[in-house]
């Protein structure tokens, strides 16, 4: 891997505009909505907890995407 990518994956990449923040908080309101649903439709479980966890990875690299592009 080259020293640039790795350096690209770790830093910090704040949101410099007022669209990058707008897109940020949509996905982070889809997913928290998307996450009480499950939390309403599933019953409590390894199986619902797998699912919430899996919503916040999906965030996660949602908004790493959209924090990393260039």
């Amino acid at each position: 891997m080259a020293p640039g990518d790795l350096a690209h994956r770790f830093n910090f990449h704040p949101a410099t505009t007022d669209e990058k923040r707008d897109a940020h908080a949509t996905v982070r309101t889809a997913c928290h909505g998307l996450a009480e649903l499950f939390d309403q439709l599933c019953p409590e479980g390894r199986e619902q907890a797998l699912a919430v966890t899996k919503i916040e990875e999906a965030m996660f690299w949602a908004n790493a995407a959209l924090a990393r592009q260039q």
